[in-house]
């Protein structure tokens, strides 16, 4: 016999992963340069699912375009409205009641919890573990149920509006609330039990789509991402808006920037959750829910049906709209995915004149490529489930 010591050589080959592979949380398609398994280069190839949301927010009157921001993340709708509605009361310098401040902040807190609780149970059967998926699902029902409640819908709410939101916070949906709170803790006590030290998830997730703080920032990369590179950033703490800052909540950090990191940080942050709803449930005032101003914010329906000029201001009010003075903002807010802003340029009538939305699942994909170089194809499916995008919003 002779020897051979010839090297084995792997030919560089292009993979296209998607649009429908089942592990791309959505239509993302992406283009895999590889050698053999390992990872030259991810290129995603995203606009599938684009439908010119922005462009659609020119032709709407300001009140007109709340149920759109719904069908951007559309795991978490409670945050899209709130980024909208506080974007055009900052352009007017509209001040809204306490009370629907803190009702804002249990009904985004909510939606944080319900945001991250299918990502962890989407991203664990993603790799394998189908049981955390259906746990997940048990809580995340709950949610929705007190959702439902509160504005008679379970994933596309429209519940916030400019000057408010649309119904009361009555004491049914808070009792709901508190059995929630007190419901959750031991259940994410077997998550930690069955997840979290599980040697499959740690193999999977630990050492694996590590990015550095600096290479985050300098990526644009937000939310529980970023904080799991170890950068303490929050808008709710560093930028308070609505009432966050007399609130008392922890920023989640990692240490690693990997994988798991990302899933400790958003597992912590769904507890931090609990801890400023519980505070909310305490300390809301009474009061109204909404601004006192019939141009902005419709008359109660039982009034529209026995008085002329609740009727009057109603028709005027779908019909019409108001208006915003001239001028251009941009407000954010910390969703659960990340800094989730949006840019109104106003020419002072009752539409924008432009509209941009800074989607975090957007800007969060541009950092692919810089966690999957060098790591396996099975590493990728990984690193998309930890970042968490929507392609509702993504794509815009």
């Amino acid at each position: 016999m002779t020897e051979n010591n010839d090297l084995i050589t792997t030919k560089e080959f292009t993979l296209h992963m998607g649009p429908q592979h089942p592990s791309t949380h959505g239509v993302l398609h992406l283009v895999l340069e590889m050698q053999g398994e390992t990872i030259l280069k991810a290129e995603p190839d995203i606009g599938y699912l684009h439908r010119g949301t922005e462009k659609i927010a020119e032709n709407l009157l300001y009140h007109q375009f709340v149920p759109y921001t719904d069908r951007l993340d559309y795991m978490s709708a409670m945050s899209n409205n709130l980024a909208y509605v506080m974007a055009v009361e900052k352009l007017m310098g509209l001040e809204i009641p306490e009370r629907a401040k803190y009702i804002r902040v249990i009904a985004a807190e909510l939606s944080r919890i319900a945001g991250h609780l299918l990502c962890i149970g989407a991203w664990a059967l993603d790799l394998g573990a189908m049981t955390i998926l259906l746990y997940a699902m048990r809580e995340r029902e709950v949610v929705l149920d007190i959702f439902e409640q509160l504005c008679g819908a379970r994933m596309t709410l429209s519940y916030l509006r400019v000057g408010g939101v649309r119904y009361e916070f009555t004491r049914e949906c808070k009792e709901s609330v508190e059995r929630l709170l007190e419901l959750f803790p031991a259940r994410f006590d077997e998550y930690d039990a069955i997840l979290t030290g599980n040697r499959v998830w740690l193999d999977r997730n630990k050492g694996v789509g590590v990015l550095s703080g600096q290479e985050a920032i300098d990526l644009g990369l937000s939310g529980p991402a970023l904080r799991a590179s170890g950068v303490k950033w929050d808008i709710r703490k560093d930028e308070p808006y609505l009432i966050y800052d007399r609130f008392d909540f922890d920023v989640p950090i990692g240490a690693n920037g990997d994988c798991y990191d990302r899933y400790i940080v958003r597992f912590a942050e769904i507890r931090q959750a609990m801890r400023i709803i519980t505070q909310a449930l305490k300390d809301m005032p009474d009061g109204p829910f909404a601004v006192d101003m019939p141009q902005i914010v419709p008359p109660p329906k039982p009034d529209v049906y026995k008085n002329m000029e609740a009727l009057i201001h109603h028709f005027k009010y779908v019909s019409h709209g108001f208006k915003c003075p001239k001028g251009e903002v941009y407000s954010s807010i910390e969703s659960p995915k990340g800094e989730l802003g949006v840019y109104i340029v106003s020419d002072g009538g009752e539409k924008p004149w432009r509209l941009k939305i800074r989607a975090p699942s957007f800007m969060n994909l541009q950092t692919i490529n810089a966690m999957s170089k060098g790591r396996y194809l099975a590493d990728v499916i990984a690193i998309v489930s930890s970042l968490d995008p929507v392609f509702g919003e993504c794509d815009k």
